[in-house]
């Protein structure tokens, strides 16, 4: 069966970094297009960055695009999001998506908390 799972939250503190991972099985990973969403406690889920199933294109939000790289393995078949420069806002449940035509899949999410 398909699954995406998301690993490599946690609790860091502002300016500290941490490595995002979506580990997946059970469809052609290559053949998607990946992204990394987030939802913060009250608040709509939100794109972060998306990228195509090459790896050759990707797209970030605006508040992100200079902190947060998204990149993905055809091979291990894992999606990965590097984020820098934490802030307190960024405090959100971290979820990959992976979409292709009708069809998409979501992870369960991995939480990640920036505080002091």
């Amino acid at each position: 069966q398909v699954q995406l799972v998301e690993s490599g939250g946690g609790l860091v503190q502002p300016g500290e970094s941490l490595i995002l991972s979506c580990t997946t099985s059970g469809f052609t990973f290559r053949n998607y297009r990946m992204s990394w969403y987030r939802q913060a406690p009250g608040k709509e889920r939100e794109l972060v960055a998306e990228i195509s199933s090459t790896g050759d294109s990707t797209n970030y939000a605006d508040s992100m695009k200079d902190r947060f790289t998204i990149s993905r393995d055809n091979v291990k078949n894992i999606l990965y999001l590097r984020m820098k420069s934490l802030k307190p806002e960024d405090t959100a449940v971290y979820y990959c998506r992976a979409a292709s035509g009708v069809s998409g899949y979501w992870g369960q999410g991995t939480q990640v908390a920036v505080s002091s």
